[in-house]
C-alpha cells in the first residue's frame, strides 16, 4: 500500500464559524485570522494505492460552481486536484473508488463536473465507484434547513443517476470495518449524520483521515467545536472518545483542513488530550 496527499485547493472560512462559541482571543493564537476574520483552510485529500485499487478519500469543492459562489470562500494558492494527481503519476480515469467522508460541498464537490457541452453534470471520475452510507445519503438528500446550503443537489444526485453510487455496510458500532473497502471507519454524528472517518493501516502505523471530526490542530481542546456542527453536544463525547483512543494507540491524524499542520499525533495531559508531534507528510510516507 502507498498513500499520497492530493491537494484539491485551499480556501478560507470565517474563524468564528470554525470555532463556535470559543472567543477569538483563544483560537486566533493557532489559527490567525485576516482582516475579514477569515482563516486559511486546506482541502488535503488522501489517495490510497493498494494493488489494482486506487481510492481517493474526499474530492474538495471542485470547480463547477459560479464565481459568485467561490467568492464567498476566497480561494488561495495554486493547488488543484488534477495537478496533484499528475504530480504522483495519476489521472482521474485511474481512480477506482471515491470515498466521501460526508456530502458537504467542500468534501464532495469535486466528485461531479459539468458534462462536455455544459448542459448537465456527470461524475468527475468515470471509472470509479462512489462510496457513502445509506443513513448519510438520506440525511443529505432530505436535508434539514440548517445544512441545506451545504448539501448541493448538483454534487449528489448525478452520482445516483450515473449508477456509480455505492453504500458501505451500515455501522453496528462507532468503530466498524468497511468490508467493501480497505480500511476501518469511525462513524460520527455530531458534525452531520453518519460522517465516516477512515482508518488506514500503513507501514505499522494507523493513519486516520480526520475530515470534520478534527478540522485543524487548533480544535484539539474538547470545547473547540465548529459552529457548523449540527449536534455540538454530541460532537463533545464523540471527539473525547476518539481522541482518547488516538492517544492510547498512537494514531497519526491526517488533517484535511489544517493548512499548516498536515499530520499530528496526540498525547494525554493534565488538561486532556493535546498535541504531541507535528509531521510533514513526506516524513511519514517516504
Amino acid at each position: 500500500m502507498q498513500l499520497y496527499p492530493i491537494e484539491a485547493g485551499n480556501f478560507k472560512l470565517d474563524g468564528g464559524a470554525m470555532f463556535g462559541v470559543v472567543p477569538k482571543s483563544l483560537w486566533t493564537r493557532i489559527n490567525p485570522a485576516d482582516s475579514n476574520n477569515m482563516i486559511d483552510i486546506a482541502a488535503r485529500c488522501m489517495l490510497i494505492e493498494n494493488g489494482d485499487r486506487l481510492t481517493l478519500v474526499d474530492t474538495g469543492m471542485g470547480n463547477k460552481q459560479s464565481e459568485k459562489f467561490f467568492g464567498y470562500y476566497f480561494r488561495w494558492g495554486d493547488h488543484n486536484l488534477d495537478n496533484s494527481l499528475k504530480k504522483h503519476g495519476f489521472h482521474r480515469d485511474d481512480i477506482t473508488d471515491v470515498f466521501m467522508t460526508h456530502l458537504h460541498f467542500d468534501h464532495c464537490g469535486g466528485s461531479v463536473q459539468w458534462n462536455k457541452d455544459r448542459t448537465g453534470y456527470e461524475p468527475a471520475f468515470k471509472n470509479a465507484k462512489f462510496w457513502t452510507n445509506k443513513d448519510h445519503w438520506l440525511w443529505a438528500t432530505q436535508p434539514n434547513r440548517r445544512e441545506k446550503a451545504s448539501f448541493l443537489k448538483e454534487n449528489i444526485i448525478p452520482l445516483q443517476e450515473s449508477g456509480q453510487l455505492n453504500f458501505v455496510t451500515s455501522p453496528t458500532s462507532d468503530f466498524s470495518e468497511a468490508k467493501e473497502l480497505d480500511f476501518g471507519i469511525f462513524f460520527a454524528d455530531g458534525h452531520t449524520d453518519k460522517q465516516m472517518i477512515p482508518h488506514v493501516k500503513y507501514k505499522g502505523k494507523t493513519i486516520v483521515f480526520m475530515a470534520d471530526l478534527l478540522p485543524t490542530a487548533g480544535h484539539l481542546p474538547l470545547p473547540f467545536v465548529m459552529g457548523y456542527d449540527t449536534r455540538p453536544l454530541l460532537t463533545l463525547p464523540e471527539k473525547e472518545k476518539f481522541l482518547n483512543a488516538a492517544a492510547d494507540n498512537n494514531y497519526y491524524l491526517w488533517l484535511e483542513h489544517d493548512a499548516y499542520n498536515p499530520l499530528i499525533t496526540v498525547k494525554h495531559t493534565e488538561k486532556g488530550v493535546r498535541l504531541d508531534q507535528t509531521y510533514t507528510l513526506n516524513e511519514l510516507l517516504n
